[in-house]
């Protein structure tokens, strides 16, 4: 037996084993209810401390497409109120300092421009009209200017004119080609453009528009997701904002925090790191500075610490230098004194509190959940943020800046799931072949009862410098494939984040080692369990996870099949095609010619022979991440070697797939494919 195996059968034998019989009487939640969901996101709290405005996401599926619209709901408690209902989509609601406005970025007008309206939806006014579009809109603290994002011709910068007359060319142009002298040329899902992203200021009323960030690069430069890339100061005189100025962006993760007067200037570099340094957020009082920073160069993945830097002096101190977990999100509180952050922590998000001066941090809100979107109002005795977990999706709590219990705010979801059979996440670990600890998270069918013996469907996680937790997801939705009756399993093996920063950087030079024999210990544990039927395991992945899939299939018949989603094949083709290229530098110690024999020994192309279980294939013809042709390359590879294999191509998605009914369609043959060899 497994050496953890008798803790981790006591662990889940503590579930009571009435929960099937509980929810027996409710539907088995599948991709139909997931794409019913309204999909929370962006929550703003007014100055006055009295609403919320937030944005809900939803799906038409006869249209194809995912509106979105402006919602406010009292701080106090009631019922939420849409403010938006032409266009679809309007977003990143931002209030003016009296509280009486809402500026927001909207399609209504037939382009992405910026607009206001009332605190109660009255007197919609367009704020922009250029012809390059705008977005990422930010209100200085006095309420006089506006800052915002836009695609411009560098040199038009915010000459709209200009850039208007290089647009009707380009539209007018028959040849459509581009021309290129350096990378990065294409990113993830679209080719790069002769225009750049710049950050513009304009005053409120839509008058005197300036380029602050003028030149030939993206300020800021692409992100998925952290912190706001850019903040002005309270004195509403300062934009700070986030650029990378390396010559060579393919190569360089070194983004660095500069700041610009409102009026405009010559930027001023303020941090130093080799690393990424981002998230500028400056104290109410304005005497601080703080953001987040890397400090190796070229490793996206490594540690980010909170970092406070003192405007007056320049002088910089890591408040986290401790703490061997990543800072997520952060905010000051109103009194300037703290500073109230997010980390991750073996599968939760959790909200701690340090001293801006710097000593040790309290946890304020632990628990089974996933929080973030922390603000205060101006006295500090209330915050609202956001929760979610692996059985709920976002909504917006409010509780005391002290912690305890959260008071939801929204229940948008609640006629979706109180009908709905959706069961907790339960937690597992096992020893690895070299005895470290691998956590893992498992989901039940709704109708579990412990004399059963269900298919196990694992699901590994991208990255590989991700992490499987108490979060809800639209993609890979867990309770999806519980509904379909199997017992999910989500390893969070080698490389996963929120373990320490040791067991991150264990994946690199080594994806198919140690997180592989990670992956198949938890096989082992879960094997074991006596609901858990080992002759019927099936295993699916995307991007990295697609990778370990196709690793899987070169050295192991444990599992009757697989799914392969936009996954690495061939890792020196990958090199040579991708397109943020400090990954493989960092991953693999070079490029392929640089170090073939680390190419070779983790690439799963070298396996073909060994290949044998029927394996479904997915891929994006827009994935510039990981391009098409490894998904082609794989799929070749099986049928040329007679393995049962399906290849299905979306040729209007990159590296996820975010359509409607594409999305649909993605569930139900995953699902069929699965139920094909394990049911």
């Amino acid at each position: 037996m497994h050496p953890l195996l008798p803790l981790a059968l006591a662990a889940l034998a503590c579930v009571p084993q009435l929960f099937g019989q509980a929810t027996a009487s409710k539907r088995a939640f599948d991709a139909e209810a997931l794409l019913k969901l309204q999909r929370i996101s962006e929550p703003v709290l007014s100055p006055d401390g009295k609403l919320v405005a937030f944005t809900v996401q939803s799906i038409d599926l006869d249209k194809n497409t995912r509106p979105k619209q402006i919602y406010v709901v009292p701080v106090e408690g009631g019922t939420p109120r849409l403010l938006t209902r032409e266009g679809t989509s309007n977003e990143r609601p931002r209030w003016s300092p009296d509280s009486k406005q809402i500026y927001f970025v909207s399609n209504r007008g037939g382009s992405s421009q910026i607009w206001s309206l009332s605190a109660e939806g009255a007197n919609p006014r367009q704020i922009t009209r250029l012809s390059t579009e705008a977005s990422g809109v930010v209100v200085s603290p006095d309420g006089k200017k506006l800052i915002f994002q836009s695609s411009v011709y560098p040199q038009c910068g915010s000459d709209d004119a200009c850039n208007k007359k290089n647009l009707d060319a380009a539209e007018k142009n028959p040849v459509k080609a581009h021309i290129y002298t350096s990378l990065l040329y294409r990113h993830w899902n679209e080719y790069q453009s002769v225009r750049r992203n710049h950050l513009l200021v304009i005053d409120a009323d839509g008058a005197g528009v300036k380029d602050l960030t003028p030149g030939p690069g993206d300020a800021p430069p692409f992100s998925l997701g952290g912190p706001e890339a850019y903040a002005i100061s309270p004195d509403s005189t300062e934009l700070s904002f986030v650029r990378n100025v390396d010559a060579q962006p393919a190569t360089s993760t070194n983004s660095d925090i500069y700041t610009v007067p409102l009026t405009g200037g010559e930027p001023k570099k303020i941090t130093l790191s080799p690393g990424a340094d981002d998230g500028p957020l400056y104290s109410p009082d304005g005497k601080y500075l703080a953001f987040r920073s890397q400090a190796r160069a070229g490793f996206e993945a490594d540690r980010f610490r909170l970092m406070v830097l003192e405007r007056a002096t320049g002088k910089t101190t890591s408040l986290t230098e401790t703490l061997d977990r990543w800072v997520e999100s952060y905010t000051w509180s109103p009194d300037s004194t703290r500073l109230f952050f997010t980390v991750e922590d073996r599968g939760r998000v959790a909200l701690q509190m340090i001293p801006a001066a710097g000593g040790g941090a309290r946890s304020i809100i632990n628990g089974a959940a996933s929080l973030g979107d922390v603000q205060f109002t101006a006295g500090g005795r209330t915050m609202i943020y956001t929760e979610h977990s692996g059985s709920r999706p976002v909504e917006i709590y409010r509780a005391t800046s002290g912690g305890g219990t959260g008071v939801p705010l929204t229940h948008l979801n609640d006629g979706v799931l109180n009908n709905a059979a959706l069961t907790p996440l339960e937690e597992l670990w096992a020893d690895s072949a070299d005895k470290t600890r691998v956590h893992s998270f498992i989901v039940k069918p709704p109708d579990f009862t412990a004399t059963r013996k269900y298919p196990v469907l694992f699901l590994i996680h991208g990255g590989p410098q991700g992490a499987w937790g108490e979060a809800w997801t639209y993609r890979w939705n867990a309770q999806v494939f519980a509904g379909a009756g199997y017992l999910v399993v989500m390893p969070n093996q080698r490389g996963s984040t929120g373990y320490g920063q040791k067991f991150i950087d264990e994946v690199s030079g080594d994806w198919g080692g140690r997180a592989y024999d990670d992956v198949m210990a938890v096989a082992d544990a879960v094997a074991a369990l006596p609901y858990a039927d080992p002759n019927r395991m099936a295993a699916a992945g995307g991007s990295y996870g697609g990778y370990m899939v196709n690793w899987l299939l070169g050295h192991t018949t444990r599992f009757k099949a697989l799914v392969s989603h936009a996954g690495v094949f061939d890792l020196v083709s990958e090199a040579r095609e991708t397109e943020e290229l400090w990954f493989p530098l960092w991953e693999f110690k070079g490029m392929p010619h640089e170090n073939p024999e680390m190419y070779r020994k983790w690439s799963p192309s070298e396996f073909i022979k060994d290949f044998k279980t029927p394996t479904l294939v997915i891929h994006g013809d827009l994935d510039y991440r990981v391009p098409a042709g490894q998904g082609m390359q794989l799929f070749t590879a099986l049928q040329m070697q007679k393995v049962p294999s399906k290849l299905l191509m979306f040729p209007d998605e990159g590296h996820w797939v975010l359509k409607p009914r594409n999305s649909e369609l993605w569930y139900k043959t995953v699902l069929e494919w699965v139920g094909e060899w394990t049911k």
